[in-house]
């Protein structure tokens, strides 16, 4: 496996949904994780409460993700520290 393909399976693509009534997971569907965040789009606000939710839904620290693409959109490329998408995926559609 080359370096890339290891960076490859490590990236989830993300499209947040904010300002939603409640934080949760939508689904997943064409390679995207979808996800409605209750915090407004502004100065990071957003940003700071997926990562806090994201964290508490696959039992990781905040330290542990890592928005790599997208901090300023609603579609964001992120990395889970220790785990791969695969997994990502799975205990968050389960």
């Amino acid at each position: 496996m080359t370096a890339n393909s290891q960076k490859d399976n490590k990236e989830i693509r993300l499209k947040v949904i904010p300002g939603a009534s409640r934080n949760e997971i939508v689904g997943f569907s064409d390679g995207v994780l979808q996800v409605k965040i209750a915090a407004p789009p502004v100065r990071g606000k957003a940003n700071k409460e997926l990562t806090a939710f994201l964290s508490k839904a696959l039992g990781v620290s905040k330290s542990a993700l890592l928005i790599v693409k997208g901090h300023t959109s609603r579609n964001k490329v992120f990395t889970v520290d220790g785990m791969n998408r695969d997994d990502v995926i799975q205990r968050l559609t389960s």
